[in-house]
């Protein structure tokens, strides 16, 4: 009978090892995947904030030209109505 148990034994302690260590890959795995997505986030964060920054120069860029618009109308209309006196 011990024998049987001490086989039954050493048989569970190797499937046990073996969990373990195909346990301890899957981690390292994880692990690896976990960061690389951080990695990938990271850059689409940076992507993020460069996409705001053309859209906030774009929006600077036509208040800029309808600025310029604006004056140079009142300038030819001032000017225009200044001839026509």
């Amino acid at each position: 009978m011990k024998q049987s148990t001490d086989v039954t034994l050493a048989v569970y302690t190797e499937r046990l090892d073996s969990y373990i260590s195909g346990q301890s890959e899957l981690n390292k795995t994880l692990g690896k995947s976990l960061e690389k997505i951080n990695i990938e986030i990271d850059e689409l964060k940076d992507w993020k904030h460069r996409v705001h920054g053309v859209k906030a120069g774009s929006v600077a860029v036509g208040v800029l030209l309808f600025h310029t618009v604006l004056i140079l109308g009142a300038m030819t209309g001032l000017v225009s109505w200044a001839n026509s006196r």
